[in-house]
């Protein structure tokens, strides 16, 4: 199966929606359906902080990766951030999200980006191979520190 990429649209929504919960279920985030709908649909009308691309064919799509944009005084520019990254489990071990995450890195540097970050629980030895395998790397003296200003539903 080839990571096929598609631009999350407004007609999209209820697929997301749907990937999202799916996510946040096996994961144990905290959130509702109003809450994963406000997050979503800004991004699927073209708000300039994030994209939402569906993994797959768009009527049935096994994923979907989530980017938010940022900018770097230190790194030079627009940064990414991979704020999501979903494929359904009987899809999963095929190679799917390696190359979307070896895929879409190239693309956004060809536009312009000059780093992608992502964030993964120290634990989860897996998603660190997937990572690895795509090359991200810890950076050295740094760790994601989060000060939550408004909470899910809040």
């Amino acid at each position: 199966m080839s990571a096929q990429l598609h631009l999350a649209k407004p007609a999209n929504l209820e697929k997301i929606v749907e990937l999202v919960e799916a996510f946040h279920t096996e994961t144990g985030i905290p959130s509702d359906d109003a809450h994963r709908r406000a997050a979503v649909e800004p991004l699927l009308h073209g708000h300039p902080y994030g994209a939402v691309y569906l993994i797959g064919p768009p009527r049935a799509p096994v994923g979907y990766i989530v980017l938010t944009f940022g900018w770097s005084i230190e790194l030079g520019g627009m940064d990414g951030f991979v704020d999501e990254l979903y494929i359904r489990p009987p899809v999963r071990g095929r190679g799917i999200a390696t190359e979307v995450l070896q895929t879409l890195p190239k693309t956004l540097a060809g536009v312009g980006l000059k780093a992608l970050h992502l964030e993964v629980d120290y634990e989860n030895e897996t998603a660190l191979r997937l990572y690895g395998r795509a090359r991200f790397e810890p950076r050295e003296r740094y760790f994601l520190m989060t000060k939550v200003l408004s909470k899910p539903g809040g």
